[in-house]
């Protein structure tokens, strides 16, 4: 088995549309929800966003470009466009040898929506010739791969909230197995749109507190649900010894990665946790070194609904038992808002760079501690410590639960 790396980052995100800004904003605590500015919000209990501001399309793509792309492949593309500038190759990969693994949860939902409105108002004819293309959800994966001549496989996986997590974990083991030499894999989501933001809050997962700072707050006995996050993280995964060769900026090496399901309901979680800790004890496994839990970073999946965090802190004791207490934890959507099928990739970014920089970021706007809920989750400041691993969770509909973990090299 061959050892993977990651030499590549790229985000965009609601605390800022580069990496530089995002780890800013997440080493200093920023909140990125607001007031919603997409659509009237007067008949809708939810009211509250986390959307991506100041993004500016045309620094990736040209306008005809933008103009045959959703908002989430526009996304997608300036988040792989900034991993690919990081991670500074100086000839360019082989491209039969370079794959992408790129996931959404939804698609192109304003797409979607705009042209069932064009037919209803003005008949079938009015559609356009780019619906199609514009709305499929692979069509992230699709133009990654041939903005960056990747002629390897192009997968888009999609595991609702874990779809970030799930590409990174199999993009992994396709390097690691010898299957390509380098892949660009990450996650996307771009859905604040009417439709979403009514069903995700008549199915109870949305928070709809009016304050911004009171709104997406994970572990915290007053959480009420999720805010709706959008944006992509992008991230390049590379085999070892060719990143080693070209003499490439390496953050960290990948090294573990575990999935699950839970096979017991559409959107509740088992409360026993017993799947969610399968995920991270077969990603702490793949590790194969015991490392102090006081020197572990976890990135929960920590979306401030009732019964998520109350099972994720379970899962943690499940696989970890009184060291959990030891644990360095954070949830950033805390400051995101929960970016869906991006959430993963942009989590295991802040993953990467606590590992890097030896600073966890912290969960802002935690108040009230919840029995149920009581590990150390880094309330409020950045904490320096020195960390040896950083693993990332996710958990999504249907089941879904996936790790992906990292460790310094």
């Amino acid at each position: 088995m061959r050892r993977v790396v990651v030499t590549g980052l790229g985000a965009v995100t609601p605390i800022g549309c580069d990496m530089t800004e995002y780890w800013n904003a997440l080493c200093s605590g920023t909140c990125g929800i607001a007031p919603i500015t997409r659509f009237d919000t007067t008949d809708f209990r939810a009211k509250l966003a986390a959307e991506v501001k100041n993004f500016d399309p045309l620094l990736y793509m040209d306008k005809a470009d933008v103009r045959r792309n959703d908002r989430f492949v526009q996304f997608a593309i300036a988040a792989a466009a900034q991993a690919m500038t990081d991670a500074a190759p100086a000839t360019p990969f082989a491209s039969e040898r370079m794959g992408v693994i790129f996931g959404s949860g939804i698609g192109g939902f304003e797409t979607f929506l705009d042209e069932h409105s064009k037919f209803l108002q003005r008949g079938p004819s009015r559609v356009s010739p780019l619906f199609i293309t514009k709305m499929i959800s692979n069509m992230a994966a699709g133009n990654i791969a041939i903005r960056f001549g990747a002629k390897g496989s192009c997968l888009s996986l999609t595991t609702a909230c874990a779809t970030g997590t799930n590409c990174i974990g199999e993009a992994y083991r396709m390097i690691r197995d010898g299957y390509l030499d380098t892949i660009i894999t990450g996650g996307v989501d771009a859905s604040i749109t009417p439709l979403a933001v009514a069903g995700f809050t008549n199915c109870m997962a949305l928070s709809e507190s009016t304050d911004p700072n009171a709104a997406s707050i994970p572990f915290d006995r007053r959480r009420g649900g999720f805010i709706m996050g959008e944006g992509a993280g992008a991230l390049i995964l590379e085999e070892y010894e060719q990143a080693v060769a070209r003499g490439a900026k390496i953050y960290a090496e990948v090294c573990g990665y575990g999935t699950t399901c839970d096979a017991y309901h559409v959107t509740a979680i088992e409360e026993s946790a017993v799947n969610p800790a399968r995920a991270i004890a077969d990603c702490l496994g793949e590790e194969g070194k015991a490392v102090p839990a006081d020197r572990i970073y976890v990135n929960a999946h920590g979306t401030g609904t009732p019964l998520n965090d109350k099972t994720e802190t379970q899962a943690l004791k499940n696989v970890f038992g009184d060291a959990a207490y030891q644990l360095h934890i954070s949830s950033t959507k805390s400051m995101t808002g929960h970016l869906l099928g991006a959430a993963g990739a942009i989590e295991a970014i802040a993953a990467v760079l606590a590992l890097k920089e030896n600073i966890v970021p912290p969960t802002i706007n935690y108040q009230e501690p919840d029995p149920d809920c009581d590990l150390n989750y880094t309330p409020n400041t950045a904490q320096k410590t020195p960390l040896d691993l950083a693993i990332s969770t996710s958990l999504g509909f249907g089941g879904h639960n996936a790790c992906v973990g990292f460790r310094k090299i």
